[in-house]
């Protein structure tokens, strides 16, 4: 029987070629048809029990039971979507969908996963078992909420309750070879709002007759940041960012309305309730000074990616006897979201970094980029991790 180690290898070049087929040929959040197609015929090759269907139509659960009884129930996430972007890598697997491409490494997600069942579903021996969860809608449509609300990780639906979860991310800020993790507030909350100002149109040589929104616009951006600069202890965090101010249709009209789009990150609760109350603060406040009016509406968004304390100690042991010298003990919080937030709500939940920088480079196209693709040199080490976490008897 082949070891493991000699399981993995065996299957890289088939996984590179599944990894460059995702690639080729991204789809958007809740879209992932043909994605969730391969995850459920991958699957299917090596004899794992899965259900597709799952958070609104192209989620995927796979089950490998243990050979033993008395084991642990391991969940294992990756998530399948793209970003509405203009691929511009070069590569000979570039996206044949033009401006939706693979700019987050979810195609490598996938495919390590995917890697990681070939692996397991080959092994006499499994001490655990282990849920498989293939995720759409990462990037914005909660698709990691909609697994837990459909039951992937309860049992309901297949295999076992989990007793444990883990994801992983492809991380720039690593190199090939290194994973790293933290106890605590791992990832940003995320919470998009929207603010309307309305005011009074008129003629652009005549601003005294009317309320110009384009103006209090300015003015309530600008003091949105005070809220990050004096609002909050500078030791902690939080951003608030507007990345959209649509307003206006010609040069010489002052509109009636604008409308502004942003975004509030933090890494504690209560700096994240503390922010919406002063989004709604100034903004309503600003336009009352100027003579207008302000709606905000706070569309809902991703909690704080929390690492549980005892699931994250696992996975630094586990590191450790997998990696020799791979570990980075306590990385820094980044205040980009993450929709496995949710899935730590339903069990003790660890997510940690991939290194993907190849050795002898400085630095990597960064996610969300054009420029970005998943480099296949780390596809084995996100297996041999994922892997090691799932036959782990550490408790």
């Amino acid at each position: 029987m082949p070891t493991l180690e000699e399981l993995i290898k065996a299957d890289l070049p088939h996984i590179t070629d599944v990894r460059r087929d995702i690639h080729a040929h991204p789809e958007l959040g809740y879209k992932e048809v043909r994605t969730s197609e391969v995850v459920k015929r991958e699957l299917g090759e090596v004899g794992v029990q899965h259900v597709g269907g799952l958070a609104k139509g192209t989620g995927v659960l796979g089950f490998i039971p243990a050979t033993v009884e008395g084991g642990r129930t391991v969940a294992l996430r990756a998530d399948m979507d793209a970003l509405p972007i203009l691929e511009n890598t070069g590569a000979k697997y570039t996206s044949t969908n033009p401006g939706v491409m693979h700019a987050c490494g979810h195609d490598g997600h996938t495919s390590i996963l995917l890697g990681t069942a070939r692996a397991l579903s080959r092994l006499d021996e499994r001490p655990n078992n282990v849920l498989l969860l293939f995720q759409p809608a990462e990037e914005g449509g909660a698709g990691g909420k909609a697994m837990c609300e459909d039951g992937a990780l309860d049992g309901s639906v297949l295999g076992k309750k989990a007793d444990i979860i883990f994801g992983l991310h492809g991380y720039t800020g690593l190199p090939v070879g290194k994973v790293g993790t933290r106890t605590g507030a791992m990832l940003a909350s995320a919470d998009e709002f929207t603010i309307k100002i309305q005011g009074k149109g008129g003629h652009a040589a005549m601003p005294h007759t009317g309320v110009d929104p384009i103006v209090v616009a300015s003015h309530i951006v600008v003091a949105l940041q005070t809220i990050a600069s004096r609002g909050v202890n500078p030791l902690d965090s939080i951003v608030v960012t507007i990345g959209k101010f649509h307003g206006g249709t010609a040069h010489n009209v002052i509109p009636d309305t604008v409308d502004l789009h942003g975004t509030l990150r933090t890494l504690l609760a209560d700096t994240r309730a503390f922010g919406e109350k002063r989004v709604r603060e100034i903004a309503t406040s600003v336009a009352h000074a100027l003579g207008a009016k302000a709606e905000v509406e706070f569309l809902g968004g991703y909690p704080v990616t929390c690492n549980d304390s005892e699931a994250t100690d696992k996975f630094r042991r586990i590191a450790r006897d997998t990696f020799e010298n791979g570990l980075v003990l306590d990385v820094a919080p980044v205040m980009g979201a993450e929709d496995f937030s949710f899935y730590g709500d339903h069990a003790p939940a660890c997510f940690y970094w991939l290194g993907i920088v190849p050795h002898g480079q400085n630095s990597y196209p960064n996610l969300h980029s054009p420029e970005f693709d998943f480099n296949d040199e780390a596809l084995e080490v996100g297996i041999r991790a994922m892997t090691a976490l799932a036959l782990s008897t550490d408790a």
